[in-house]
């Protein structure tokens, strides 16, 4: 199979559309006259964390509290390794971004007088079952933002420590695409799958997080020589138990307390920080007090079907198996387990080392919501407003505050230029337009109208004598002209994937190879999330080997050479990870890193753990922690 070569360009790539990624895509257009071109793995619509909605806004500013209380709580859950920089920028957000959705269409509920119906200390109720299609229906009415749906991104175009753009290839088609940008903005949240989930084999993708997040934005940035931060603290949910559905609606909803066999309340004999709440439940089974619950019997039956309806909207296994049981939650408690490991920003400090506009140690490359590092508990607003941030300094980095400019797409087969409806440019054509692989759907565009708009000051040359491009869109500063003979380098090397007819193994028998390491020797659920100096050169070295293994894979087509990519980011997370583990010699946080030859805490360990790979070393750097009132610039 040979790929077709396209070479797209915008002022403002996103790689990924789900959650901070939507959310930049608006905030670019308000604050820019540039550009936006969205590159989405799934489709816009229902991708992301989002996808199946939420009951809840797990980070909103309740009367009576404010941003300054958000960021104690943020940094004592994550025992002080957080940037109180970028916590307080994220928190000073919430509320702001909350306020926009409804303004959208969302549903927040409210009381008798008429004030949001909160949750706890932090939380607002709402109807989100369709935040996600919300949200994207607002990308779609916009004629400055072109989607690209169904488009994988697997690495950065930079150059002389500057981003450049990106390569992605299409989903359903044999094609590369060369996108070519002034900035970029990864947000392609966390990474799930390094660890053999709770129901391996045909049910291991019923998990926690997106299964479908793989740590594409991580891998991309550990290739490409960006600063890391925290990698070592990963997240482990607690859940219930089968359905692996959320637990916070439980114990925030209804005040359930986590209890052993034994009807023990044992949630304050550990802590009550995310890491201890899952620690306290490990611990209790192993010393024989299991299997643990939530304490749920005897609450109202209005409680009850509240509990069911919640569960409905965003795990409605949950209550299909109370119901199909007949144990409902107030007559039966709820038995809870800890899932496998994930690397996941919004939750944890794990991801790229940002600066306070969140931009990475790549000039011009930008991180927002779960793959950017430093600030845990973003959840959904917090995403949004870290999105908000990075989109705002984007433009400002531009410099093309408020001047039209234009997508452009170079096709191969062609060899000519064509505007988003595929005609060649004149002095009119579509200035939006949603892209479905490559194929060009000029009918969802701006709610199915034919947005037609000026193109200014748009000039294109393409030199057959150097097979290299050049784009002048009218917007303040040059697009930097696409390496050709590095985009045919990295073409043959996916064609050669396409053109192996048979190899020694296939993707899923090195994945559950991968995981299998992972659980047993890097901290995973069958060695209770412990790990030790030598699990972890068991691990990397049994990783480096699986990672020289998926180069010699085949792919039948498009879809199979998605997942060979996927392999191969979740083999460089997994080494990565596994440093940062080596690296922070203590046990700071209890299960999350569980470190059998340091079990203790020390305060000579209360900075940042970051990586950069140089020369092909992964190089360990150590930084003073961010004080409060400082703020951190590269």
């Amino acid at each position: 199979m040979e790929l077709q070569l396209k070479a797209l360009t915008t002022d403002f790539l996103i790689i990924g559309g789900g959650t901070a990624g939507c959310y930049a895509a608006l905030t670019f257009t308000e604050v820019s006259g540039g550009n936006v071109l969205i590159a989405e793995k799934a489709n816009i619509k229902r991708s992301g964390c989002l996808a199946a909605g939420v009951n809840a806004i797990n980070a909103y500013i309740v009367p009576g509290k404010t941003p300054e209380d958000y960021v104690d709580y943020a940094r004592r859950d994550a025992e002080d390794i957080v940037r109180e920089d970028l916590l307080r920028t994220m928190a000073e957000g919430l509320n702001r971004t909350a306020a926009k959705m409804e303004r959208l269409g969302l549903t927040i509920l409210k009381d008798e007088q008429g004030q949001y119906v909160t949750r706890g200390n932090r939380n607002i109720k709402i109807n989100g079952e369709n935040i996600k299609p919300i949200l994207a229906g607002a990308v779609a009415s916009c004629p400055q933002i072109t989607v690209l749906n169904r488009v994988n991104v697997f690495d950065y175009i930079i150059k002389q420590g500057r981003i450049q753009g990106a390569y992605a290839i299409a989903v359903d088609e044999p094609v590369l695409y060369v996108i070519s940008a002034k900035a970029v903005l990864c947000a392609t949240g966390g990474a799930s799958g390094l660890y053999r989930p709770n129901h391996p084999g045909f049910s291991r993708h019923k998990m926690w997080y997106p299964p479908f997040n793989t740590g594409a934005g991580y891998a991309m940035g550990i290739r490409g020589g960006a600063e890391m931060t925290t990698l070592e603290m990963r997240f482990i949910a607690l859940r219930c138990k089968d359905t692996i559905a959320p637990t916070g609606t439980l114990a925030q909803g209804v005040g359930a307390r986590q209890i052993n066999a034994l009807g023990e309340v044992y949630e304050q004999k550990y802590g009550i920080t995310t890491s201890q709440r899952v620690y306290g439940t490990v611990t209790e089974n192993l010393e024989g007090r299991g299997p643990c619950y939530l304490r749920t019997a005897g609450i109202t039956k209005t409680q009850e079907e509240d509990l069911q309806k919640a569960y409905l909207n965003m795990a409605p296994g949950q209550t299909l198996r109370w119901i199909e049981s007949r144990q409902t939650p107030g007559i039966k408690n709820v038995e809870i387990e800890g899932t496998e490991p994930y690397i996941v920003g919004g939750h944890t400090a794990s991801g790229y080392w940002v600066d306070v506009n969140r931009e990475t140690t790549i000039r011009g490359l930008y991180a927002a919501g779960d793959v950017a590092g430093g600030c845990p508990q973003k959840y959904v607003t917090g995403a949004f407003a870290e999105g908000e941030i990075a989109a705002k300094a984007a433009a400002r980095y531009m410099g093309c505050e408020r001047e039209l400019s234009y997508s452009v797409i170079y096709d191969s087969s062609t060899d000519r230029f064509e505007g988003c409806n595929g005609n060649k440019h004149e002095s009119e054509a579509f200035s939006h337009s949603i892209i479905n692989g490559n194929t060009l759907d000029k009918s969802e565009g701006c709610g199915g109208s034919k947005c037609e708009g000026k193109v200014i000051s748009q000039s294109t040359i393409y030199g057959n004598t150097t097979d290299r491009f050049e784009v002048s869109n009218g917007s303040g500063s040059e697009i930097t002209p696409p390496d050709m003979e590095e985009a045919c380098n990295k073409k043959r090397w996916l064609e050669g994937f396409l053109n192996t007819l048979e190899a020694p193994c296939t993707t899923d028998e090195l994945e559950e190879a991968m995981q299998a390491v992972m659980d047993e020797y890097a901290g995973g659920i069958g060695s209770n999330y412990r790990f030790s100096e030598k699990s972890l050169v068991i691990a990397e070295d049994r990783i480096r080997k699986l990672e020289q293994q998926s180069g010699l894979l085949g792919a039948s087509g498009m879809q199979e050479l998605v997942y060979i990519l996927e392999l191969q980011e979740r083999l460089t997370l997994c080494r990565s990870v596994m440093a940062h583990l080596a690296a922070r010699k203590e046990t700071r946080w209890h299960s999350f890193a569980e470190y059998t030859d340091y079990p203790d805490s020390s305060d000579k360990w209360k900075l940042y753990v970051n990586s950069k790979l140089e020369d092909g070393k992964l190089n360990m750097i150590f930084r003073p922690l961010v004080q409060e009132g400082e703020k951190y610039e590269h």
